[in-house]
């Protein structure tokens, strides 16, 4: 009914009209309205056990629409990889080929000890950026230029060693010094998850027998070589109830967001979370030649880049990339936990 609803009220002379009228319908329509009614009157169970009212209000709605925006690239092994902003934890996938550029990792067994330590030790030092600098960048100053730049990746690619680090290693980027302490202290301050906790990881609300869940993700390739790729997660859709009249919940995106004020993904008014959703689209030649992406929460931009680099720098096609064998670090704070 909602969706039927919906086409309905999308109305007018060009295709950009009829996608508007259903925006608006969705964001300053029936369905907003729907929704601010329900989280204004409704006690809703949540993962602390208690209910609470939701806080997210029509009007909420009505101020936001969907941006346009640049993507993010890097150009590797002949190759341009592109990724959405550090609203996400896709440019960690950027600073790790800024970082691998200059190993020869076509040397390697694909399969081997090195190949998976050279990885790992990667991962621990572009996620360890990620803690200390990515955030909505409307509203936190995130030096990317830094980030990605020559000079930086050159020193940090210096820290992999023949041995594994046990520490969390940010980078250090001038003016930025007293976030990134922040950063650490309250990376510090969480204590490892105990083994009995249930949900650990999967910050959900049991619904008729539910636990547990995974993200989504959708590749699309036209006949004129269009290409979309999207992870149109919106969290745990058991954790979040249907609103009555619309038939579906909302997103719980917001856990990705921390209390603790000062760092660069504190929760703040009309802020987007630093989600671990992380579609990749890649250019050859500066046309399209890939899209891909995963489920995974932390893993995304593990898998994704290990699949990338076996096809540029072993030979192997996309289907053979998928099928190996794959590997992933836990070695930092999840966005998952608390």
């Amino acid at each position: 009914e909602c969706w039927e609803r919906l086409i309905h009220e999308a109305v007018g002379p060009t295709r950009e009209a009829r996608i508007d009228g259903a925006r608006n319908a969705f964001y300053r329509g029936f369905v907003a309205e729907a929704v601010g009614r329900y989280y204004a009157s409704t006690d809703i169970l949540d993962a602390s056990g208690r209910h609470h009212r939701g806080l997210l209000s029509a009007d909420d709605m009505a101020r936001w629409a969907a941006p346009v925006e640049a993507p993010l690239g890097v150009d590797y092994q002949g190759h341009r990889l592109l990724k959405c902003g550090p609203w996400s934890q896709g440019p960690t996938f950027l600073q790790l080929l800024a970082l691998l550029d200059g190993i020869d990792l076509a040397a390697m067994d694909p399969f081997g000890a090195e190949f998976a330590h050279t990885l790992v030790e990667a991962f621990k030092l572009v996620f360890a950026d990620r803690e200390a600098y990515y955030g909505d960048p409307d509203f936190v100053q995130v030096p990317l230029g830094t980030l990605l730049s020559r000079a930086y990746n050159d020193e940090r690619r210096a820290l992999i060693g023949e041995t594994a680090s046990m520490d969390l290693r940010p980078g250090a980027v001038p003016g930025l010094a007293a976030q990134v302490e922040r950063a650490l202290a309250q990376a510090a301050r969480l204590a490892a998850p105990p083994a009995e906790a249930a949900g650990v990881g999967e910050p959900t609300v049991g619904r008729l027998g539910a636990v547990g869940g995974d993200t989504c993700h959708v590749d699309v390739i036209d006949r004129w070589g269009n290409m979309v790729s999207a992870t149109p997660s919106g969290g745990w859709l058991q954790s979040s109830p249907v609103v009555p009249g619309l038939g579906f919940p909302l997103s719980t995106r917001a856990q990705m967001f921390w209390t603790v004020p000062g760092l660069p993904n504190s929760v703040a008014p009309r802020k987007r979370p630093r989600t671990t959703l992380s579609p990749s689209l890649v250019l050859r030649d500066g046309k399209a030649w890939m899209s891909f992406g995963t489920p995974g929460g932390e893993q995304q931009d593990q898998w994704q880049p290990i699949m990338l680099l076996h096809m540029l720098h072993h030979g192997l096609s996309i289907q053979q990339a998928i099928d190996a064998p794959s590997f992933h670090t836990e070695h930092w704070n999840s966005s998952f936990w608390p």
